[in-house]
């Protein structure tokens, strides 16, 4: 397979605009994500189905940039020798769609799960919800790819845990108005479990690339994200056919507080910044790290509350600010430990391989 790296197709110029571009890009799919979808439903939008398949409907868009990069590819390749053959449509393999697929599957679930806790919650709730998932990736990631803990990365994982609690002690503070202590409770559940899956479906997803068996490049993740969306949407399709959420969508959209067309452009928008988020992790991913993706996702949840606070008039109480507190004190500790176990293993890589040389240049020494 052709090596499609940023650091032999850019300049280390561009790569960093890049990152910041796909940063951006992250940042706004991220922040806008959860409040359009709390403004579908506060609104007049009542179809959980409907909201969990605008996470990934937006799939198609994807296609776009893959176009580019097989036309890329294929201009490249005219300009090599006919031996390389023509470039390829679809990079990725049978075991990588297969695998795709069922993370595809976990996905629409926890898309459907996220919409129902959105559907309840206020969004600054859910968005502190929706950040326990570190909790639960540190579990299955040390169950399902061996991750070790540390002091730092267990110091996270009870600062979010307490935080969690701490919300939970105190559900009728924020609920909104008009809605029942069940409703508000199912919802929490609900985000919480969502968070939960999400935790699940990273450690899958890093597995699934260690078992890959094949090249990683920016485009061949695009291709696997394609594959998860698509499989997502077309779980919560069947969960909009069984509910009849098709034949309500027209009548809804009529009824809708903000008018009909601003009903399907909220629609439509919500797609839009979905893919957004998407497309945004996987570029900061390719151009930078996994732990600078997360860094960016945690900086934006407190936007996201603040946010919630000021659009929708939502309340703050202190038990949720403690929360805040704990949840930003948790993700700066293990992404604190992250850099150091990083730079740890530089350290013990470039000692390697200094160790390395001078025993090849003494034997060298030895046989002259």
């Amino acid at each position: 397979m052709e090596a499609e790296t940023p650091t032999t197709t850019t300049t280390a110029a561009m790569k960093t605009t890049f990152l910041i571009i796909n940063g951006v890009i992250l940042a706004v799919g991220n922040c806008g994500g959860p409040l359009i979808m709390r403004l579908y439903f506060i609104r007049g939008g009542e179809r959980i189905w409907f909201s969990s398949w605008l996470e990934t409907g937006g799939w198609p868009i994807i296609l776009i940039p893959l176009l580019a990069a097989y036309i890329r590819r294929r201009r490249r390749r005219s300009t090599t020798t006919a031996a390389d053959g023509a470039a390829k449509l679809i990079l990725m393999k049978p075991r990588l769609f297969s695998a795709a697929s069922a993370i595809g599957i976990l996905t629409g679930l926890d898309d459907y799960l996220y919409a129902k806790g959105v559907a309840e919650l206020p969004i600054s709730t859910a968005a502190l919800l929706a950040a326990t998932h570190l909790v639960f990736t540190a579990a299955f990631a040390f169950l399902l790819v061996k991750q070790r803990f540390t002091a730092y990365s267990v110091n996270a994982v009870v600062l979010l845990t307490v935080g969690t609690v701490v919300l939970g002690l105190h559900t009728s503070g924020d609920r909104p108005e008009g809605e029942s202590e069940k409703e508000y409770v199912v919802g929490f559940i609900m985000a919480l479990s969502a968070a939960a899956l999400y935790g699940l479906i990273l450690p899958v997803v890093e597995l699934m690339y260690k078992k890959a068996k094949q090249a990683l490049t920016y485009t061949l993740i695009m291709e696997i994200q394609l594959v998860v969306c698509f499989f997502a949407t077309l779980f919560c399709t069947v969960g909009m056919l069984v509910n009849n959420d098709f034949q309500v969508i027209s009548r809804e959209a009529k009824e809708y507080e903000l008018g009909e067309t601003k009903y399907y452009l909220v629609v439509i928008w919500s797609a839009i910044i979905w893919q957004l988020f998407f497309l945004g992790v996987v570029g900061v991913i390719f151009y930078s790290s996994s732990l600078l993706s997360g860094i960016v996702i945690t900086v934006t949840i407190p936007i996201t509350q603040i946010l919630g606070v000021f659009i929708y008039d939502e309340k703050f109480q202190a038990e949720k600010g403690i929360a805040l507190f704990l949840s930003l004190w948790g993700f700066i500790s293990y992404f604190f430990g992250e850099i150091k176990k990083n730079k740890n293993n530089n350290e013990n890589n470039e000692h390697t391989r200094t160790s390395i040389e001078t025993d090849r240049s003494s034997r060298q020494i030895i046989t002259s």
